[in-house]
């Protein structure tokens, strides 16, 4: 049963609201009730309460003081469902209830049947908030139930890298009963050649050769212990063989080719299987799958269904192919976005990829520099004489570097001047773009424009715009319009010739009496009195 409580100073209508609604047909016990702010903020200190049933306009604290402390004051309260009651027949006088999270509203004089609707919708919310909770809780336990779930789970997120820290790490290794140190990995790959041959578009047979893939892989590769099995697509499985002795792996590798033959006649499907270089951390994985993908990729154009694995030839195009598809795309991309110590984060690990090669070459890794930062002058796009020289400069001491520390330094230099080139252009473009924007706000104040109308006018994120506009004016965007209306609304008030309810209009107000209200809110005196006083002056 749910708890609601009613708060109103009028004993009338607490009493009223008690007897004329079926609370318990409902699903609710019988209402607490209190007739101030501050005794209902004692009530839901000690009391669960579900739904809470206000004034607006209360002495003290009003329904909205009320509702704002339930919000900041107390986290418990957050699911609370609230409905506040007006004396006033406009939406405008609730909207900063509604700010707050208010969920409905209903206005004086109550009609019984249409409070009851939103009980029962509240009712029925909260329902099904508290089975999905319950929901959610029987799968976490039925996941930790399950192996196989929790494996596919393991391979996935060491592949995708999502596996950040030393304690997520260790906190795999306890569920699965792993190793934490002492890694001997190697990493299977198995992948449709053509994702699903005979008909693409048909759903079933989707899901019946994904299906099929991975409990192929799982039957033929059972018996070995060490092996971690999951899915990394819909048409490919990833296998992690871990700490395998010499004997235990030739026989694993025996068994791909059973696995293909397997597949190939049960849903005429050819398969490649990719094998990996040994690494010993699990922070090499990512790198493993993206080595093995490129070298399936490229195999798939000579033949399908072949047993590969992965050398040192393979190893040097693979780097050289991330080098320009992966490092310099991804460096810029971090850049653009004006992420720049990511940028440098991960400029520094390309950099060490690049050192950990064996044998490491040094003119490759002075290429690799070279290359970023042509790069970052093509992005530029400066052409002054005095930067052409600059560059030459850069070149020259990109030739001298006698060492690859050297170069990462002369590297870091470049990146940090681009940077700082970067952000100055930025600053000038968003600064441009945020006068924009509050010039038409100024001039369509008559249209209560709104924040996503906003960002569609400028293609922007609506939740973008708002950050930048409050970095840019030090305020957001409805205190900007909000003040912009008062100073047009003072402006137009000096003109006797204009009657009060056309200066709530022209400044986008719906009604006067909202205007005169918030009027009088921010400035201290309502419309009327500021201009008498403007003109007594």
């Amino acid at each position: 049963m749910m708890q609601a409580l009613i708060v109103d100073d009028e004993p009338m209508q607490v009493q009223g609201l008690v007897r004329h609604i079926d609370w318990e047909a409902l699903g609710y016990e019988q209402p607490m009730t209190a007739q101030s702010g501050e005794e209902a903020i004692a009530i839901m200190a000690e009391a669960h309460v579900d739904v809470l049933i206000t004034d607006v306009s209360m002495p003290g604290m009003t329904g909205i003081e009320l509702l704002a402390k339930c919000k900041s004051d107390y986290p418990k309260l957050a699911s609370l469902q609230t409905v506040m009651i007006s004396g006033y027949d406009e939406f405008e006088f609730v909207q900063e209830a509604i700010h707050l999270g208010a969920k409905a509203y209903v206005l004086k004089p109550i009609k019984t049947d249409e409070l009851e609707a939103k009980l029962a919708a509240f009712r029925d919310s909260l329902e099904k908030k508290n089975h999905i909770e319950l929901e959610t809780s029987k799968l976490k336990e039925k996941v930790t139930e399950s192996y196989e779930v929790l494996q596919e789970h393991y391979v996935k997120d060491l592949i995708e890298g999502a596996i950040q820290s030393d304690e997520l790490l260790e906190s795999w290794c306890r569920l699965l009963d792993l190793p934490s140190e002492d890694w001997q990995a190697t990493l299977f790959l198995f992948g449709y050649d053509r994702l699903f041959p005979s008909n693409p578009h048909d759903a079933k047979e989707r899901i019946m050769l994904s299906e099929g893939l991975i409990k192929c892989v799982k039957m033929g590769l059972s018996e070995f212990a060490g092996t971690y099995i999951g899915k990394t697509g819909a048409d490919e499985v990833a296998v992690i063989l871990l700490n395998a002795s010499p004997i235990d792996r030739v026989k694993l590798e025996k068994q791909l080719s059973f696995i293909q033959d397997v597949l190939k006649e049960q849903y005429n499907a050819s398969v490649t299987v990719g094998i990996s270089r040994e690494c010993q951390t699990w922070s090499d994985i990512p790198l493993l799958y993206k080595e093995i993908k490129h070298m399936m990729a490229s195999a798939r154009m000579a033949g399908y269904g072949q047993i590969l694995y992965f050398d040192h030839a393979e190893m040097i195009e693979y780097h050289d192919f991330r080098l320009y598809e992966e490092y310099f795309p991804e460096i810029l991309k971090l850049l653009d976005s004006g992420e720049s110590e990511n940028a440098i984060v991960y400029f520094n690990h390309a950099f060490e990829m690049l050192l950990a090669q064996k044998p490491m070459s040094f003119s490759y890794v002075q290429a690799f520099g070279m290359g970023l930062i042509s790069e970052l002058i093509r992005k530029l796009k400066r052409t002054k004489e005095t930067d052409a020289e600059m560059n030459i400069l850069l070149w020259q001491r990109m030739i001298d570097c006698k060492d690859v520390e050297e170069i990462r330094t002369v590297v870091m230099a470049f990146l940090a001047q681009y940077i700082q080139l970067k952000q100055k252009e930025q600053t000038v473009q968003q600064h441009n773009l945020i006068q924009k924007v509050s010039r038409y706000l100024e001039e369509h104040l008559h249209n209560n424009v709104t924040v996503k109308q906003l960002a569609e006018q400028f293609h922007l994120n609506s939740s973008y715009l708002s950050v930048l506009f409050k970095k840019e004016m030090g305020r957001t965007i409805s205190d900007f319009v909000q003040e912009a209306r008062m100073n047009k609304a003072k402006e137009l008030l000096r003109d006797p010739n204009i009657k009060i309810y056309e200066v709530s209009e022209q400044v986008g107000f719906q009604t006067a009496a909202y205007f005169t209200f918030l009027f009088k809110k921010l400035t201290g005196t309502t419309p009327q009195e500021f201009r008498d006083y403007y003109y007594e002056e």
